[in-house]
């Protein structure tokens, strides 16, 4: 069911903290993984609704628009506890079209641990399936690009290193991207514009981007790098959160 490629860059794992039982917390980055109110619904009101998902999988037989069906491939900045891509694996599999495929790629420095991802992703019983199935897979030591074949119409790689990396030498282009990694004022550098330059050119046209950050600095960055910017209604009462396009 998976993968591993060990010739890539060995990465370690962050130390954690456990607020609230099972919401992990990173000593590093002095942040939460998510959303403290509700990360579930948090991905679908940003990540998934902000890329115009599950509408765009429904709209044609072949989602990503190409005549040979390709994947639809979504990238990850920040896979952390996998929550977005559980809850992704979740709603395309209710509402996938016969024959499509999704590609899900995750970009990640400090890959978790089995266990700690088990705990995090215990807390929400909706995504139970899928949690089990990711954890069976997650490699003792991941490093390298992790391949995990989820089901035979859903393919997860996880690129273990720095982010610039491995956009920047991804082979094909993306049709959307959740951006999340931690808080620009924690982690400014997964929001810096060589890093958006990056994923502006490593998107298909028309692709699409959402992120829960709203800072002026990672909204600058975007449009400088070529998206067309709009400001949404956040999630959980935070005011705002970012989408957009390449056109």
């Amino acid at each position: 069911m998976n993968k591993h490629d060990p010739e890539m860059v060995e990465t370690t794992s962050q130390t954690l903290d456990w607020h609230d039982g099972d919401m992990p917390y990173s000593q590093k980055f002095g942040d939460h993984f998510y959303c403290r109110t509700e990360g579930r619904l948090e991905c679908g009101h940003v990540f998934l609704a902000g890329n115009g998902l599950p509408q765009r999988w429904q709209a044609d037989a072949s989602p990503a628009g190409d005549s040979a069906g390709r994947p639809f491939r979504i990238g990850e900045l920040g896979f952390g506890t996998g929550l977005n891509f559980c809850e992704t694996w979740r709603q395309w599999k209710l509402a996938r079209s016969p024959g499509t495929r999704l590609h899900f790629t995750s970009f990640e420095l400090f890959p978790m641990k089995r266990d700690e991802i088990d705990r995090a992703l215990s807390r929400w019983p909706e995504i139970d399936n899928e949690r089990k199935a990711l954890v069976a897979a997650w490699p003792e030591q991941p490093s390298g690009n992790v391949e995990i074949h989820a089901d035979q119409a859903t393919r997860l790689t996880i690129v273990c290193g720095p982010a610039l990396a491995g956009v920047a030498s991804a082979p094909d282009p993306f049709d959307a991207w959740f951006l999340d990694g931690f808080a620009p004022s924690r982690n400014p550098d997964m929001w810096s514009p060589e890093l958006m330059q990056a994923l502006f050119e490593k998107t298909a046209p028309g692709g699409s981007f959402a992120t829960y950050a709203a800072a002026g600095f990672v909204r600058r960055n975007l449009i400088a790098a070529g998206f067309a910017v709009e400001r949404r209604p956040g999630f959980a009462g935070k005011r705002e959160m970012l989408s957009g396009k390449k056109q």
